[in-house]
């Protein structure tokens, strides 16, 4: 009788080690009783799987974004100093004296600064 037990269980414990690759292999792993008891678990994978890729799309968008703003700024500093020195030629007193010169306007530079007159008492 212990003999035969014997024999019964080395099946038994056969069929328990691949009992898992019978299921995927007859599709029983995943069945519809399976998917109604763990009906969270895809909806979470997908809802993770969306945001996910939401939330790449808006890094991709933002970096784009940034992208173009340091080409802008770049070209704005490069604008700025243009018209800085542009605006230092102006104001240099040989230009100034050739523009007053050129318009006409009789006015002349004078050697020594402005001073006060104090109002007598």
């Amino acid at each position: 009788m212990a003999r035969s037990k014997k024999i019964e269980t080395e099946p038994k414990s056969k069929k328990g080690k691949h009992k898992w690759v019978n299921n995927v292999r007859y599709g029983r792993a995943l069945s519809v009783d399976f998917f109604r008891r763990n009906a969270w678990l895809p909806l979470v994978i997908v809802v993770t799987i969306i945001s996910l890729i939401g939330l790449r799309y808006k890094t991709k968008t933002k970096m784009s974004q940034i992208k173009t703003l340091q080409t802008e700024l770049e070209h704005a500093k490069s604008e700025k100093l243009r018209e800085q020195s542009e605006y230092m030629t102006l104001i240099r007193e040989t230009e100034m004296k050739r523009l007053v010169n050129e318009k006409g306007l009789g006015l002349e530079f004078r050697d020594q600064p402005p001073y006060e007159i104090e109002p007598a008492e």
